[in-house]
């Protein structure tokens, strides 16, 4: 039998999957390119400064080009290096960095390979060098047990990014209409960018909190916040662990106040990248100590013990952002400095399976945990 080779730095393998990596993510932007009306997400086309997404595509496939060249030269098997090469050279033939755009194009049902692209390589970006120079659990490594599942659901999530959208704005639109006032709205919306900020924020997370305190406390809406909680390693990626429906609910009931109150869309944006980037930071595998900012605003320390498989801290910890919300209404727990020991539901009876995750909530109730 041959020795199994190593993962190890100067063994290939890193260069071998940041080639496979960099090379299929050039591939997919040059598709981008290439078919923008059913592979770009309309409300995001209009802010891409076009030369800098240019300058990027190039960046990535010459990247994925020398990586991997150095894996193919530094590894006995080869696959890593020829994926990431096989990709880019593809991406190339196809008309690489300088695929010619079309100016104006028509209406359409679309995939979100965009959304999905961008988000995953400015993410990783931050998110992987700060979990490998501060993790909390130095031997949970990047691609640690679940992470292909986890994969998988940030995946369908960004690719269906025209559904999910459309669901959650649609129980606002369709029945809190009448509850639209066209002076109040215009006067929330010329307030100062920063002040709506801040009211979205607390406004949005009094609604997410008692939205998340019943998908706990409800047996039927918990068998789908079920797979959120079937983690049993956090970091960045176990964020998007989530049932679809679980997520569709939530935006859904958080869109309505934000909706009838009419913030304005740069303060909604705002709102957005922010949740974006606290969500994946509040999951992720990092040990700092936040001290008195703990409670404040909602750190990893925070929302680990929402997570976490020790029988004091369940059902605690369910606001998104402000912790104070836990601490109005009695569900506040956050033993000083101490982290959970294990995160999960206990007994694990969610599958480690994407789509027996999507059916979970549907299985029989005796396959199903309690909450």
């Amino acid at each position: 039998m041959k020795p199994q080779e190593g993962t190890q730095f100067g063994s290939g393998w890193i260069s071998g999957v940041l080639s496979a990596v960099l090379g299929a993510m050039g591939f997919g932007g040059v598709l981008c390119l290439l078919f923008p009306q059913w592979l770009t997400t309309p409300d995001l086309r209009v802010f891409y400064p076009l030369e800098v997404i240019r300058s990027l595509l190039q960046l990535v496939l010459i990247a994925a080009f020398v990586l991997g060249f150095v894996s193919v030269l530094l590894r006995r098997r080869k696959v890593l290096g020829l994926t990431g090469l096989s990709f880019a050279t593809v991406a190339v033939v196809l008309g690489g960095w300088q695929v010619p755009i079309q100016e104006s194009l028509p209406q359409s049902t679309y995939i979100g390979l965009d959304w999905f692209l961008l988000e995953l390589f400015f993410l990783g970006l931050i998110f992987i060098p700060l979990e490998r120079l501060f993790a909390r659990l130095k031997e949970h490594g990047i691609f640690r047990p679940g992470w292909k599942i986890d994969m998988i659901h940030f995946t369908v999530s960004h690719l269906a990014v025209q559904l999910t959208v459309f669901l959650s704005m649609l129980p606002a639109k369709w029945l809190f209409s009448w509850a639209v006032n066209a002076p109040l709205q215009r006067a929330v919306a010329g307030q100062s960018l920063p002040l709506q900020f801040v009211e979205i924020l607390l406004v949005a997370d009094f609604f997410e909190y008692w939205t998340h305190r019943a998908m706990h406390q409800i047996p039927f809406l918990w068998h789908f916040h079920a797979v959120h909680h079937s983690s049993r390693h956090l970091d960045w990626l176990a964020a998007a662990r989530i049932h679809v429906v679980d997520s569709v609910a939530i935006r859904a009931v958080t869109f309505i106040p934000l909706f009838i109150l009419g913030f304005s869309t740069p303060a909604i944006f705002a709102y957005v990248v922010f949740v974006t980037f606290h969500a994946l930071f509040i999951h992720a595998n990092v040990g700092f100590n936040f001290g008195w900012l703990d409670w404040v605003i909602a750190t990893p320390r925070f929302h680990h013990w929402h997570h976490a498989i020790e029988a004091e801290a369940v059902d605690k910890n369910f606001g998104v952002h402000l912790p104070i919300i836990d601490k109005l209404f009695g569900s506040l727990f956050l033993p000083q400095k101490a982290w959970p020991a294990g995160y999960g539901i206990g007994g694990h009876p969610v599958p480690e399976h994407y789509l027996k995750q999507v059916a979970y909530p549907f299985a029989p109730q005796k396959l199903r945990a309690s909450p």
